[in-house]
């Protein structure tokens, strides 16, 4: 997945943790998030990360995650990226062969340490926020599909997570509209009848993401078509997604701890998941998930707005 890492030009966000600047940029630079990932600067699946001063002692850097849905309370490949792009501007201090990278994200610190060799983060391996799962087997009326069975896990967002098979569709790009469009229906009845609440931050509700699993996926290797709001696919495995899966599977008995889990996307790409512990959060049983993957560089720009510009906050068609 394309992210888009704004090292500079963004004064300090106000708020006290990275939650609330996170509220903060919802209710008022709402505009600046467009102004990153809309046309004509992005794109209908761009996401981002915006470099922040830290909140907190232990973290280097705090991050405040963008995409075209909104803002974010974490993103897995987004933090892949993130830590990628300061190990390798050396816009932290790099030690090889490993560089530990503490970040303050609006959902927790989390912890990515970078495989270094000359100077190039080989792989990133991200140690998640605690996730879990909320709902199993649980069911919503969905107009034109029916009662579909779901599973509500997370994993720094929410995921319904969905055998594709039930809905009678294929694992296949040729019927990618259809996939897209039985996602964002099953998200709209989701969020109509039993919207997802964190029951620590009630802030941090609702569900965006709808993982349809493709048919064999299993507590080994799965595969997934993530249909995300307000339409269109990750191009990622999806790491906030990978950690609610395997919270999901671990509540199932299917997934111990200490044992690889390979996530791939609809386009074929890979995470390697671990849960490393279990934990609580709240009244629930929750895991610690961890993450690899790896993020290149593909590129630096400088985005400016002409104040003239008769659409300073992009367009979106």
């Amino acid at each position: 997945m394309p992210t888009r890492v704004v090292t500079g030009g963004v004064a300090p966000i106000p708020g006290d943790t990275m939650a609330e600047r996170r509220r903060y940029a919802i209710e008022h630079l709402d505009g600046l998030r467009r102004y990153l990932v809309d046309e004509p600067r992005g794109h209908g699946a761009m996401s981002g990360a915006i470099l922040q001063p830290p909140t907190r002692p232990d973290a280097a850097w705090g991050v405040l995650y963008v995409e075209v849905s909104g803002f974010l309370p974490m993103c897995g490949h987004g933090t892949i990226g993130v830590a990628t792009v300061l190990v390798e501007t050396g816009m932290v201090e790099v030690t090889e062969p490993e560089t530990v990278v503490r970040l303050d994200t609006p959902a927790g610190l989390v912890e990515a340490r970078v495989a270094v060799r000359d100077g190039v983060a080989e792989q990133v391996t991200l140690r998640n926020i605690d996730s879990f799962a909320l709902r199993l087997d649980a069911e919503v009326q969905v107009p034109g599909l029916g009662a579909v069975r779901y599973d509500m896990a997370y994993g720094g967002n929410f995921y319904a997570i969905v055998e594709l098979g039930s809905l009678g569709l294929p694992f296949d790009h040729a019927r990618k509209d259809d996939v897209l469009a039985a996602g964002l229906a099953v998200m709209r009845a989701v969020n109509e009848q039993d919207r997802p609440v964190h029951p620590v931050d009630p802030q941090l509700a609702g569900c965006k993401h709808v993982q349809f699993l493709a048919p064999g996926s299993n507590a080994a290797h799965s595969r997934n078509a993530m249909v995300i709001h307000p339409g269109w696919f990750d191009r990622s495995p999806c790491g906030t997604g990978t950690s609610a899966r395997m919270a999901q599977l671990h509540a199932r008995g299917e997934l111990p701890l200490h044992t690889d889990f390979v996530n791939e996307s609809f386009i074929g790409t890979h995470f390697t998941g671990r849960l490393v512990a279990t934990s609580e959060v709240g009244p629930l049983s929750a895991v610690i998930p961890q993450v690899s993957g790896r993020a290149w560089i593909t590129g630096t720009a400088t985005y400016l707005l002409d104040p003239r510009d008769p659409f300073p906050h992009g367009f979106v068609l």
